[in-house]
């Protein structure tokens, strides 16, 4: 491997979606891979270098502070931070509550707080949200306000994050939270010179999507699917074109916003089929529509 310092890319979270991204627009520079799990970032490092990319693989634990902060060092040790992809994160049927919390909503708003501080002038970032953050129609102004604004260390100790019973429900939040911190932190990364956006995406055919297809609301997933304009689910690789697109010099115009890619599920949610069956159940934004 080149051991001298070079323009760095960040994936946190070696899965699908998060390798998809990183392909694309890893080329020419380090790829940094990180994951809770290292032989998951190792395995995806392996794929990687055997597909001519230069890269690193390393641990981290989002859910903790300062482990993002060791990884922030890690990066600037290998180059300068160009770009940070933010692709990790734990599905209503995988976690609790809590752990939904303190990995998708907190766990991300350390992320772009921390790398904030270090990215590069003309570099960029992209967090990779869901569909799912567009479904709360109840939360007020000022609940999305401090959402995007309260101090990290505070963030979950808001009041409407607190006893949640549905994990889909604190999914929901923290996918919401996410977009609302991309919006707030762009104006901060935008003084480094750099750009942050994120992609809010619908069903993508990965391991963790397969888990929730054979979960308990495996059911409500597959009819989504089916009352959508598009009728099928995503793949990584649309995901990452996308991605790829927002992160290069073509999208330099474009910082702060989020993109929902759902085949038009949001759009059945609340005008098409889905609106009508939603009504007819009497399931509200808590389940799985």
């Amino acid at each position: 491997m080149n051991n001298a310092l070079q323009n760095v890319v960040v994936l946190i979270g070696a899965g699908s979606i998060g390798q998809a991204i990183a392909r694309r627009v890893g080329a020419g520079r380090r790829v940094l891979i990180a994951d809770l799990r290292k032989e998951h970032a190792e395995s995806a490092a392996n794929i990687f270098d055997n597909a001519g990319f230069t890269v690193t693989a390393t641990r981290v634990d989002i859910a903790q502070r300062q482990s993002i902060v060791d990884l922030v060092h890690l990066a600037e040790s290998l180059g300068s931070v160009t770009g940070v992809v933010i692709a990790a994160g734990v599905s209503p049927s995988q976690a609790s509550v809590e752990a939904i919390l303190k990995v998708d909503c907190y766990g991300t708003a350390v992320i772009l707080e921390e790398f904030g501080k270090v990215i590069a002038n003309g570099g960029s970032g992209i967090v990779i949200s869901s569909q799912s953050g567009h479904r709360l129609g109840s939360l007020s102004q000022e609940e999305n306000d401090l959402l995007a604004t309260t101090p990290t260390e505070n963030l979950l100790t808001l009041p409407l994050l607190q006893n949640i019973t549905s994990t889909l429900r604190a999914y929901q939040l923290s996918k919401r939270c996410n977009v609302l911190r991309v919006a707030a932190q762009c104006v901060l990364w935008g003084r480094r010179g750099a750009r942050l956006n994120s992609i809010s995406p619908g069903i993508i055919i990965t391991p963790l999507a397969n888990d929730e297809l054979r979960g308990p609301r495996g059911e409500g997933y597959r009819t989504m699917l089916s009352h959508c304009p598009t009728k099928r689910a995503g793949t990584p690789d649309e995901v990452g074109d996308l991605a790829a697109y927002f992160m290069s010099d073509r999208a330099q115009f474009i910082t702060g916003s989020d993109f929902l890619m759902d085949g038009g599920a949001t759009a059945s949610y609340w005008f098409g089929d889905l609106q009508y069956l939603r009504r007819q159940s009497g399931k509200s934004d808590t389940n799985v529509w």
